[in-house]
């Protein structure tokens, strides 16, 4: 019965909004890596993706190469939303590429917190997102479409769940369009995040961050930097196979189909792939689903 009442709140809330499918890339640092990307981009879109978003390194890091990872994706016809992080900021950089993003027509943003990189003390102009989120609006009005990050299984670093969500809460008042959730392989953790959400009269779309499963070591790593939850039964299953990619690959792809099909289900606004810049695994998935 719980899950049934889960499923009603969804369907109040997601449900209703518009399906939005898209996908993440990190920019490249050699000319192979973007020749890479640009085939990348080319396979995937033709499955017809809302846009493509760019990553931003810790501490802007990566901001050149994200804009010219951008400005690729928009040169071969495709919608891009780069990443841009308060961390290590200026205001005024900041509005100076606002500024050559809006002049190179990208229209919508995913707009961070962001890390900060080893060896930086201070955080900038901006020390949360919902800060940035309002530096845009008030700079820049409506025009960007602005994606925020939303944590299911709660940030690394939040002091608790309350204040998490209290965060979250911030961005969408500070003018978040929608928001991209990181990604999770226990569906509970969204539905039950969309409803504190809906508690809250938070009603932008939320869209699950999905990740594909290639190699094991690869995504232990990356979950135990951010937080997201492996869940032991899969964990030990993974382990389990050992160096066997392909059996690492098949029990991957069912698993994250069906977390997708589960989702879609009961009501979730799309979906949102990380692709690691490679388009196998996120291209079966879809393929799958018969999206």
């Amino acid at each position: 019965m719980q899950q049934a009442g889960r499923t009603r709140a969804i369907m109040k809330t997601q449900a209703k909004l518009p399906r939005n499918f898209s996908m993440e890339f990190f920019p490249p640092n050699t000319p192979e890596g973007k020749e890479k990307l640009r085939a990348t981009a080319a396979e995937l879109a033709l499955l017809k993706p809302k846009f493509f978003s760019v990553t931003f390194g810790a501490g802007g890091s990566t901001r050149e190469r994200t804009l010219d990872a951008v400005l690729d994706i928009r040169k071969l016809g495709y919608a891009a939303a780069p990443h841009i992080s308060c961390v290590a900021s200026t205001r005024e950089n900041i509005r100076e590429w606002l500024q050559l993003y809006k002049e190179n027509g990208i229209r919508h943003l995913v707009a961070l917190r962001g890390d900060l990189p080893s060896g930086i003390a201070g955080a900038g102009a901006f020390h949360f997102a919902n800060e940035l989120v309002e530096f845009i609006r008030r700079e820049f009005n409506d025009a960007f479409h602005i994606e925020v990050a939303a944590y299911p299984e709660f940030h690394p670093q939040a002091k608790s769940a309350q204040d998490d969500l209290a965060a979250f809460k911030r961005k969408v008042e500070a003018g978040a369009d929608s928001a991209l959730t990181q990604y999770f392989y226990n569906a509970d953790a969204y539905y039950r995040f969309v409803d504190e959400c809906e508690k809250m009269q938070i009603a932008i779309p939320i869209v699950p961050g999905i990740m594909p499963i290639g190699r094991f070591s690869q995504l232990a790593r990356f979950s135990d930097a951010c937080g997201a939850e492996i869940p032991r039964w899969m964990r030990k299953k993974l382990e389990g196979y050992g160096d066997d990619s392909d059996s690492i690959r098949a029990f991957g792809l069912d698993v994250v189909t069906a977390l997708c099909e589960d989702l879609l289900k009961n009501g979730a606004p799309g979906l949102h792939f990380f692709t690691l810049n490679q388009a196998a695994l996120t291209r079966e998935i879809w393929q799958r689903l018969g999206i």
